[in-house]
């Protein structure tokens, strides 16, 4: 009896998200390279198979090439990952998602308010007290 070992179907999504999930990338990070949303990510790793040119785009932002993509196992992995990684991949994960100027802003109109509450909180206990 003969028996056939059929390979798997290659799923480019699940090599793409793993390989992220590996190099320390989240999806808003990726999301955010490729100028889509964290769901179109979502979506991206979750089917089968990708465009050529998306796929270039992607395999870009996480600073490998293509074929490492359509080629990763989780046996070459490491290998894969150690000739490509490099110090810029490091800060890749950063991406500041607020102004930080914005924040200062809001902070300073927050210590103002509470400034004000305390004022009038004060007057009233000296009114009360006369």
């Amino acid at each position: 009896m003969e028996t056939s070992t059929k390979s798997p179907t290659p799923h480019i999504g699940r090599k793409v998200a793993r390989m992220r999930e590996m190099l320390g990338i989240k999806q808003e990070a990726l999301a955010h390279d490729l100028g889509i949303t964290q769901q179109a990510v979502s979506k991206l790793e979750q089917s089968p198979v990708l465009e050529e040119d998306r796929l270039e785009q992607v395999a870009k932002v996480l600073g490998v090439p293509a074929k490492a993509i359509e080629n990763f196992s989780e046996e070459t992995a490491i290998n894969i990952i150690s000739n490509t990684f490099h110090d810029q991949a490091v800060n890749m994960n950063y991406r500041c998602t607020f102004n930080p100027m914005d924040k200062m802003v809001e902070l300073y109109d927050a210590l103002l308010k509470e400034k004000d509450e305390k004022i009038a909180l004060l007057e009233r206990f000296l009114a009360e007290r006369q």
